[in-house]
């Protein structure tokens, strides 16, 4: 198992695996690494080398009282790639992770970024304020934070159940193992963590950040995405990052790298190649 220590101490679990083209991914809410082993192991059975950490205080990672933020989060995202000594590096960031990746381009600029890919992701704002009339009220984060408290564990299983992979449509086809997958990664992580980070993925705003982006830019993201709703994220950002190519897959839930992953690492490394 590989890991790595950052600037303040915190040990952050990594994969890496095939070489080629660097691929970096970042995580959504409240998983790890193990989200993106089906892009990893196509995108490396292609011809990339795919590296993914757990975020800190998720999954393997240690779990620091301290840092449970998006500035934090990029910063390690750069402790990876330098001590990696990645270049050229094509970041893929979902949900949250996509947020990540917008922070880290805002924070460290593109000197070791080729290219970048958003799935589902949070920026440019999901809580609604006066300049983001769309984006959605803070009691629908403060009723996360609610059931979070009261049983994380029954949180875990029913946003797993219902509307992270979209299983709460008519006709959904169900995976249990899926179900499971969620609960399981979402349960490793810091209980902390976890929660701080429920601020970090709603309140941040992403908006320069984006407007710094200069490498291509993929914006892939399902029209019946019930976590990250599209109007009010990739929409948006595909107007702020300049010249991004904006994918929508119809019917397409959050959970594209599962319900879409076909479709997904077909799209992935074509963009690599491109």
């Amino acid at each position: 198992m590989a890991f790595l220590t950052t600037r303040d101490d915190v040990s952050l679990y990594y994969k890496d695996w095939g070489s080629g083209t660097p691929v970096v991914f970042s995580h959504g809410w409240p998983l790890t690494a193990d989200a993106w082993e089906a892009q990893m192991f196509f995108l490396a059975s292609n011809g990339c080398r795919c590296v993914a950490h757990d975020r800190r205080g998720h999954g393997r990672s240690s779990q620091p009282w301290h840092g449970n933020d998006m500035d934090a989060y990029a910063d390690d995202l750069a402790e990876l790639l330098k001590a990696l000594d990645l270049r050229d590096v094509v970041l893929v960031g979902h949900s949250t992770g996509g947020g990540e990746v917008a922070r880290y381009i805002g924070r460290h600029g593109t000197e070791r970024v080729a290219k970048a890919v958003l799935v589902g992701a949070v920026p440019p704002l999901m809580v609604k304020t006066d300049a983001n009339p769309g984006g959605l009220p803070m009691s629908v984060f403060d009723g996360f934070r609610e059931q979070y408290l009261a049983d994380r564990a029954q949180f875990f299983l029913d946003v797993a159940s219902g509307p992270f992979y979209g299983f709460n449509r008519p006709g959904a086809k169900v995976s249990e193992g899926l179900i499971r997958s969620w609960w399981t990664q979402g349960m490793m992580s810091g209980h902390k963590n976890a929660y701080d980070c429920i601020s970090a993925f709603s309140e941040t705003d992403f908006t320069e950040d984006l407007k710094k982006f200069d490498v291509p830019t993929l914006i892939v993201h399902g029209d019946d995405d019930q976590i990250v709703p599209i109007d009010n994220s990739a929409l948006l950002s595909a107007k702020l990052v300049k010249d991004a190519t904006l994918k929508v897959y119809p019917g397409g839930t959050h959970a594209l790298a599962d319900t879409s992953k076909d479709e997904l690492n077909e799209d992935l490394l074509a963009f690599i190649r491109s």
